[in-house]
C-alpha cells in the first residue's frame, strides 16, 4: 500500500485513539507489523501555542518512519500552519481528524462536527493540502447521523482536493461508539474514489479482519480499540490474510516481554511517575490476557503502583513468572 512516495510495509494501520496512541504504543505496534501508526490527535491550535501536552504528542524521537501526524480544528489557516510545522520537524505524512465524537472536540467545531459543513470541510482540505509538500490524509466517519451519511460526497471532495489516502470508521458521529460499525457506507466510498481507502471499525479478531475487507473492497483495515493491549493482532492479521490459517497467540511470556517494552518507552516518554499513571490504562487491558481471577488481582495491584519500577516488578511476576504465586 502506497501513501505518496511510501510504500507501507503491509495494508494494516493503526488507528489515532487519543490518549492511547503514544510514541511508544505506536512503536510496539510498528514491531508487531503495522504498517503505519498515526499519532494520537493533537489540536491546532494547543499545538501553535506551545501548548506542553499538545508539542509531546509531536514527539517522535526515535520512531520509524514514515512518521504519520494526526492534526485537529475547524480553523482552515490553523490546521495549514499546523501542518507546516509539523512537515518542518520531519512528518512523513499528515492526517486531518474528520472522525473524533468526543463532545469536547465537537463543540469546537473540529472532528467530526465537521461533517455537517462540506463547504468547509472543503476548505480545510484545500488549505491543508496547499500548505505542504508531504501527502495529507484523511480519517472521517460515515457522516454526522444516520440520515445523514455524507461521506461518499466528502470523500469524492477530498479526492479532488490533493488527499492521497482515506480511512472510514464505520459509524457516524451520533453513533459514537454504540451498536455495531456498518460498512455498506465504507464500500460506497471505495466505490466512489480511486484513492487508498482503509475501513475501520470493530476489527478485533482475524476473521472480523477478512469479513471486513470483503465487505467493503477496501485496500487495507486500520485497527484501534481491537488493538488495546493487543498489539500482537496486526501479526495475527497479517499471518490469517496472507495464509487463511488461524495464527497461534503469543505465550504468556512473549506478551509479558511486549508489555515490558511498552512501560519501558512511557518511561523515556514521560518520566517514571506520569508513567505509572499513564500506565494504568494500558495494564488493564494487557491484563484481559490473563486468567481472570488473577488478571483482576494484577490489574488491583499496578492500578496501586505510585512508579513504574513497581508496575514492571509486578508484569514479571504475573507474565514472566508464575502468576498464580503472585496472586
Amino acid at each position: 500500500m502506497a501513501i505518496g512516495p511510501h510504500i507501507l510495509a503491509n495494508n494494516l494501520a493503526l488507528a489515532p485513539m487519543a490518549g492511547i496512541t503514544e510514541r511508544p504504543f505506536r512503536s510496539l505496534c510498528r514491531q508487531w507489523g503495522a504498517g503505519l501508526a498515526v499519532s494520537e490527535m493533537i489540536l491546532s491550535r494547543s499545538m501553535l501555542a506551545g501548548d506542553g501536552l499538545a508539542l509531546s504528542k509531536a514527539d517522535h524521537t526515535g520512531e520509524e518512519g514514515p512518521i504519520a501526524v494526526q492534526i485537529a480544528g475547524g480553523d482552515p489557516g490553523l490546521l495549514a500552519e499546523a501542518a507546516r510545522w509539523n512537515e518542518e520537524r520531519s512528518a512523513d505524512i499528515i492526517d486531518i481528524n474528520m472522525g473524533c465524537p468526543a463532545k469536547k472536540v465537537c463543540k469546537q467545531d473540529a472532528g467530526s462536527a465537521l461533517l455537517r459543513d462540506e463547504e468547509l470541510v472543503g476548505r480545510i482540505l484545500d488549505a491543508v493540502v496547499g500548505a505542504v509538500d508531504i501527502p495529507v490524509t484523511l480519517k472521517m466517519r460515515t457522516g454526522w447521523d444516520r440520515e445523514h451519511r455524507n461521506a461518499p460526497r466528502i470523500a469524492r471532495r477530498a479526492e479532488r482536493a490533493g488527499i492521497q489516502a482515506l480511512a472510514v470508521h464505520g459509524r457516524t458521529r451520533a453513533d459514537r461508539y454504540k451498536g455495531e460499525a456498518e460498512y455498506r457506507t465504507i464500500a460506497a466510498v471505495k466505490a466512489a474514489v480511486s484513492l487508498p481507502v482503509w475501513a475501520n471499525g470493530d476489527i478485533r479478531t482475524p476473521e472480523d479482519a477478512a469479513r471486513v475487507l470483503e465487505a467493503t473492497g477496501a485496500d487495507g483495515l486500520m485497527i484501534g480499540r481491537g488493538a488495546q493491549g493487543r498489539p500482537w493482532l496486526f501479526r495475527s492479521v497479517a499471518h490469517y490474510l496472507a495464509t487463511g490459517e488461524q495464527p497461534e497467540e503469543p505465550g504468556l511470556a512473549e506478551q509479558g516481554r511486549a508489555v515490558l517494552d511498552h512501560l519501558e518507552g512511557l518511561k523515556q516518554l514521560y518520566g517514571s511517575g506520569r508513567g505509572a499513571r499513564v500506565a494504568r490504562k494500558h495494564l488493564g487491558w494487557y491484563a484481559e490476557g490473563l486468567p481472570e481471577d488473577i488478571g483482576q488481582v494484577f490489574r488491583a495491584r499496578v492500578n496501586e503502583a505510585q512508579a513504574l519500577a513497581q508496575q514492571q516488578e509486578l508484569v514479571e511476576a504475573f507474565f514472566l513468572r508464575d502468576g498464580q504465586e503472585a496472586a
